[in-house]
């Protein structure tokens, strides 16, 4: 169960940007299990648990240490996520909800970062088909998060079927549905992962509904 970050855990991310070195983390190794990784891990089972009668779902935690793949020129991260997503190789390009802990604050909710094309030519002609039903969900998400679902726009408009569509053709990638809060005592202790736990769980609709459209 999760009992909530601390100011260590926060003093253990601004040490990791301020000291990006094996040297440094090495020495401060226990801080990133005690203070980040253990609590953070604990959060994704809480957050999870909704999905655990679900078939087709997974959580991942991230790690601290980069893909040396990416040829990266510092080691670790400066930061910690924990991610809900279909049971797919690679999560950018498939809808998620998630929570991201890092020096400045956290941010949790849902994105869809980077879908492929193909993926957003079926989710066009899903909403023409039934325009009613997308709008509506929209609507609803937007309600009860009382947070405004935005995405990056393509530059060239596509042709759409009607009016009220226009604004979501329009959409490309980075669909975000998401809540910011700045380091203080309201991101320490448990009441924040609750906080979290009721978003998700309002973001939830808005996840499976992009969810068949999964590559």
């Amino acid at each position: 169960m999760f009992e909530g970050y601390s100011p260590e855990t926060v003093d253990f991310l601004w040490g990791i940007r301020m000291n990006n070195n094996r040297d440094w983390f090495l020495a401060h190794k226990k801080d990133y299990v005690n203070y980040l990784y253990e609590p953070t891990k604990a959060l994704g089972k809480d957050l999870f648990a909704p999905f655990l009668q679900k078939t087709g779902h997974v959580l991942k935690v991230s790690r601290i240490y980069r893909d040396t793949r990416l040829h990266h020129p510092l080691p670790y991260k400066e930061s910690l996520w924990i991610c809900i997503r279909p049971d797919v190789q690679w999560w950018a390009e498939n809808p998620c909800l998630y929570f991201e802990i890092c020096p400045e604050g956290v941010t949790y909710g849902f994105a869809l970062y980077r879908p492929r094309p193909s993926t957003m030519e079926a989710f066009r002609r899903h909403i023409a088909a039934h325009p009613r039903q997308f709008t509506k969900l929209v609507r609803d998400t937007e309600k009860a998060t009382g947070i405004p679902i935005t995405a990056n726009l393509y530059k060239r408009p596509k042709e759409c079927p009607g009016k009220e569509l226009e604004p979501f053709y329009a959409w490309k990638d980075c669909i975000f549905c998401t809540v910011t809060e700045e380091v203080g005592p309201e991101v320490f202790g448990p009441e924040l992962g609750k906080r979290a736990a009721v978003l998700l769980q309002k973001l939830t609709p808005l996840y499976e509904f992009f969810c068949q459209f999964q590559v």
